[in-house]
């Protein structure tokens, strides 16, 4: 008999048969999960006290297994002001900005309010505290604006930054520490961004607490 012809549509050539394989988790999920876990301290060592810090020498067991020696300066803790006057201008209000001689730094810079909080206080107080001082105003509202940590590699100060408004002049009230020569310098929003952005401010906390400020009013409005 004649040799029948296949349609070629019918023909096959042999092929490895494919499976679909379906991911696995990632063995590295038991890991992250250790990574949550907290550093165990073996032994803490008080190596330097001073007035408003203190340094420990800390023998760690790390969330990953390791074993290491932490020197950590610690610090009760600070707070920030970025205090906002929006009488003359809601729409490019004026933030307090302060001027003084910081040593560490060799020059004077422009920061917002800020003080370290005393043992047993409670934020607000300092704020308040810190914000009539500082600058001779108070304010009628306050909110957190947002919390970080300077240095989290070796400082463990954390530093909240609480939003001023409405604020209130009271001529002679402020009283800035004995070793504190302070100008207070009200600036519009829009100059402190410039100031900012351009490489003009050099504060950490007055970095952050301007442009997050002006971010999160982009953003809501």
């Amino acid at each position: 008999m004649p040799t029948r012809k296949m349609p070629a549509s019918a023909k096959r050539t042999p092929q490895a048969t494919k499976k679909t394989v379906t991911a696995k988790p990632a063995k590295s999920s038991q890991n992250a999960k250790k990574l949550t876990l907290r550093a165990r301290t073996l032994s803490s060592k008080t190596v330097y006290k001073g007035k408003v810090f203190w340094v420990t020498s800390d023998e760690v067991l790390e969330p990953g297994g390791i074993r290491v020696r932490r020197d950590v300066v610690r610090h009760n803790g600070s707070v920030v002001i970025l205090a906002i006057d929006a009488s003359k201008n809601p729409e490019d209000p004026d933030i307090l900005l302060i001027r003084q001689y910081r040593h560490a730094a060799g020059q004077f810079l422009f920061e917002i309010p800020a003080g370290r909080i005393e043992p047993g206080e409670k934020l607000l107080p300092a704020a308040k505290r810190e914000l009539l001082e500082e600058t001779g105003y108070r304010a009628r509202k306050w909110s957190r604006l947002v919390q970080y940590y300077a240095s989290p590699g070796f400082v463990a100060e954390s530093m909240d930054i609480l939003l001023a408004e409405d604020l209130v002049h009271a001529p002679g009230e402020g009283t800035p520490d004995e070793d504190e020569r302070i100008e207070v310098h009200p600036t519009p929003l829009s100059e402190a961004v410039r100031l900012a952005l351009t490489g003009k401010l050099h504060d950490g906390k007055s970095l952050i607490g301007i442009l997050f400020f002006a971010t999160r009013r982009l953003v809501t409005t």
